[in-house]
């Protein structure tokens, strides 16, 4: 490898020695995001946004197919919306950046930068619904949010991202709690049938659970260092804010009830699931199905005559089948090799004078680095198939470390010694108290993950204070 190729990685950190140190140099290196001026805000770069654009596309596709329309509400929520569900505004008050003035004048309420629209979708309700037959109300909105975080790192926690927010309004609770079950299940397929990321399903405890809903349900990720990261939630609120907010509609028989509504969301923190979950000591690994470039031809020796003519017409002949691009600039095909392993282009494709010869190309493997020489005539063939496959291997092999970091502790001894030893999901019963829940999260750092929908009994006491167990509670470090 010559120097400015060896440079090139060396400028990341191994994950070994420095794992949120080899995170921050994967962003930066793989071209994702730049700081932007103001402290724990980021700008996201063209080869970060296209990434998020996918991952946006497929999921918004499955949320229209669902039935629910895209809707855009203001970024400014005015303070006394913000009041009205005192569980909701206690929730968010410490991360709730104000506008206090308009140009030179103070404003005579202050006006809070969207941290979430519950406030502002329940006054719409309030409003807009009158009949049991503007029921249900399905929205969803794809937006930005301020929430002002004292420590921040690049798309895992960032004081303004990008998410989508849905929020619907039902005639009943049962309503209301098939939508709250029904949007985490195509949370679950966009995350693991797009990003390769296997989750574990369930409910968040009340500690954990959203402010001012009445439960919400999880998918939780392991990512590669052994730490939970919570992928996206979907809460059902009962009827708490249409009390507290006036929502009524007349039922059939001309009374008057309370809507039911529930939230939820998925924001550019997946990002730094796909960066944690799939990426390794050369940068980035991008699953096929979300990778804005499939697969890149690279010509080698491109100076030699008909090399490059070939490597367009063979672009020319993919650009219908995958997502294909050449880079056909004069940087040294080492160092291309190099970028393309970085951005984690899930293919690259070689094509030099002797392949030209024997009409075939190289293809070598980003997830694996194996090289395969595949005939011209069998690439239409071949390459959707290699892409499947890497896509499958990348699923299997962040399953098969979820695996090996799932653990199962009886007691308080056990449970801190392979929190320190293995770290990953830990597999204990719980007795529902809070209290034990609080003194686990003060003496080890983990926190309840989720309460799993499909319960083992793996022991008859809690772990924390050995009293009879009510549930299986999956706990970790988290991000």
């Amino acid at each position: 490898m010559g120097k400015k190729n060896k440079q090139f990685v060396e400028n990341v950190t191994a994950m070994e020695d420095d794992f949120a140190r080899w995170y921050t140099d994967v962003v930066k290196q793989a071209d994702l995001v730049d700081y932007g001026p103001v402290r724990g805000t980021m700008i996201i770069k063209p080869d970060g946004f296209a990434i998020w654009e996918n991952i946006r596309d497929e999921l918004d596709r499955q949320i229209k197919a669902t039935g629910h329309s895209n809707v855009s509400f203001p970024l400014f929520v005015p303070e006394r919306l913000l009041q009205k569900e005192k569980d909701h505004v206690e929730g968010f008050a410490p991360e709730v950046a104000w506008v206090t003035h308009g140009g030179e004048d103070k404003l005579a309420e202050r006006i809070a930068v969207r941290p979430t629209s519950e406030a502002l979708f329940s006054d719409y309700y309030s409003k807009n619904i009158h009949s049991y037959r503007d029921l249900p109300m399905l929205y969803n909105q794809w937006a930005n949010v301020v929430r002002w975080e004292k420590t921040t790192r690049p798309f895992l926690r960032s004081s303004e991202f990008h998410w989508q927010e849905g929020h619907t309004a039902h005639a009943t609770d049962a309503d209301a709690s098939e939508e709250t079950d029904r949007m985490l299940g195509v949370y679950a397929d966009v995350v693991e049938n797009y990003l390769a990321i296997p989750v574990y399903k369930g409910r968040k405890t009340d500690k954990e659970k959203f402010a001012g809903a009445k439960y919400t349900l999880t998918i939780e990720a392991l990512m590669h260092d052994g730490k939970a990261l919570q992928s996206a939630t979907s809460h059902h609120f009962g009827s708490g804010f249409a009390e507290a907010f006036d929502i009524t509609y007349l039922d059939e028989n001309g009374e008057s009830q309370f809507v039911h509504q529930t939230s939820w969301g998925l924001s550019t923190r997946i990002m730094g699931a796909l960066i944690m979950v799939h990426g390794d000591n050369r940068g980035l690994v991008v699953p096929p199905q979300i990778a804005p470039t499939q697969a890149m031809i690279v010509p080698v020796a491109q100076h030699k005559e008909g090399v490059l003519d070939k490597a367009y017409d063979l672009r020319d002949e993919m650009k219908d089948l995958v997502r294909v691009g050449i880079d056909a600039s004069d940087k040294k095909p080492g160092w291309k090799f190099n970028e393309y392993e970085m951005k984690g282009i899930p293919v690259r494709i070689e094509m030099g004078p002797k392949d030209i010869e024997k009409d075939q190309v190289v293809l070598v493997r980003r997830d694996t680095g194996e090289k395969e020489f595949v005939a011209r005539t069998d690439l239409e063939a071949r390459l959707p198939v290699l892409l499947d496959e890497i896509q499958q291997n990348l699923f299997d092999k962040a399953l098969a470390h979820r695996v090996e970091k799932t653990s199962v502790a009886t007691d308080m001894d056990e449970f801190k010694q392979t929190l320190d030893q293995k770290s990953g999901f830990i597999k204990a019963m719980w007795c529902g108290d809070m209290s034990c829940e609080e003194k686990i999260k003060e003496d080890t750092g983990a926190t309840s993950r989720l309460i799993p929908f499909e319960q083992e009994s793996i022991a008859d006491t809690c772990v924390c204070c050995g009293k009879e167990a009510k549930e299986l509670v999956y706990w970790a470090k988290a991000y």
